[in-house]
């Protein structure tokens, strides 16, 4: 290797960059990958700030498999991300999450929930009687049942971000902190990418693993993703309930959600249809208290006295075209890899994703085929929907 010569440059460090850049070390040692950040801190990126749950209920198959395989590597993560002595904690809890089904979305509910079983996922159909068995403090009068998934939990997505940073590093792969101005091509092909100090790194592939600034490296090189960087926001409250043991994260097909964080403490959000579009990160509690509030206690009618004790905006990286990661090649540009889009689920999907952009690269047969998620789909028009309902 030449100075500033990679093999491959990842332009983003966050859990989508970094496994990308693990999974390519463990298969080959000799390769020299450059993960550039521009803020190391990462205060601001997406990561940090999610609500860190991982899921088997989806209704798409391979959405289903990518969860199963982030449940498996979950399983040995400590083990797998040990470096020398010092084995992360990513403090993994399977409390379960709970979907309360109105009738509107009862049928597809019942679809998705066939294939997740097909599929070995631990997951069931609940009553409404063992909705409140599971879930003692919700109401789930004007729902017609819920699906169950066992296996799902909560975790801690700093820990696991950094796990595989630091895993990453001591295979091999080179952390950059710097902030990349553009990506470079000539002849349909990939050169590098230049940084805004001016510094030029050379590379035959780059993997835009940007998040929510995914768009604007993108745009560097002509390509149009339909990807908003939109706010969400999350906020922690304190009730006057103490429940037995940790409850299962609820979810409305509003989109509302509630996680029990433990004893008297839970978190809750909602993506809502006038969250604001760009990089903007400002905190209100007004919107839990006008909102979200009065829609929470209608399904927990116990929170009727409940205080906001913190909370924090964050960015999803919302795919407009039709909700579900874009993973792969741009097709008219040669070594320009895609892991973008994931509107909220990317946390989640970092170990097959990171496994699959890696194999692509390698060009090794896939463990997991996810070339339904193709960038080719855009320039076709043949949108992959998740559901008819709102995303969460």
């Amino acid at each position: 290797m030449t100075d500033n010569t990679y093999d491959v440059i990842m332009v983003g460090g966050g859990v989508m960059g970094c496994a990308t850049a693990y999974y390519l070390m463990k298969a080959d040692a000799g390769l020299q990958v450059a993960i550039v950040e521009m803020d190391p801190t990462y205060e601001f990126a997406s990561t940090p700030l999610s609500d860190g749950n991982i899921r088997v209920q989806f209704n798409i198959k391979e959405n289903i498999q990518i969860s199963i395989y982030g449940l498996e590597v979950l399983d040995r993560f400590a083990e797998e991300m040990a470096v020398d002595d010092d084995k992360p904690d990513v403090a993994f809890r399977r409390q379960g999450n709970l979907f309360l089904m109105d009738e509107v979305c009862r049928k597809e509910a019942e679809a998705g929930l066939a294939l997740q079983q097909s599929l070995g996922c631990q997951a069931e159909w609940l009553s409404l009687d063992e909705i409140k068995q599971r879930h003692p403090l919700c109401n789930p009068e004007g729902f017609v049942g819920g699906t169950y998934g066992a296996q799902d939990g909560t975790l801690d997505p700093w820990a696991v971000l950094i796990a595989y940073k630091k895993k990453a590093v001591s295979l091999g792969a080179q952390f950059i902190q710097a902030e990349v101005a553009n990506v470079g091509k000539s002849n349909g092909a990939i050169t590098g990418v230049r940084l805004t100090s001016g510094e030029e790194l050379n590379a035959k592939f780059v993997v835009n693993t940007a998040g929510a600034w995914a768009p604007g490296i993108a745009q560097t090189v002509g390509v149009d993703l339909p990807i908003e960087p939109t706010k969400r926001q999350v906020f922690v409250i304190e009730t006057t309930v103490h429940p037995d043991g940790v409850l299962p994260a609820l979810f409305a097909p509003s989109g509302l959600y509630l996680f029990h964080e433990r004893a008297n403490s839970f978190m809750c959000g909602k993506s809502l249809p006038d969250d604001p579009v760009g990089y903007e990160f400002t905190w209100d509690r007004r919107i839990f208290t006008n909102t979200l509030w009065p829609e929470l206690i209608e399904i927990v009618p116990s929170f009727d006295r409940v205080k906001v004790a913190q909370g924090w905006a964050g960015l999803y990286a919302v795919n407009t075209f039709d909700g579900n990661a874009i993973l792969g090649e741009w097709p008219e540009l040669d070594g320009f890899l895609l892991a973008n889009g994931f509107s909220g689920h990317g946390f989640q999907q970092c170990h097959a994703v990171g496994r699959y952009i890696s194999e692509l690269i390698l060009d090794q047969p896939p463990t997991l085929d996810l070339s339904i998620f193709s960038p080719q789909r855009i320039l076709d028009n043949k949108p992959v929907f998740e559901s008819e309902r709102r995303l969460i």
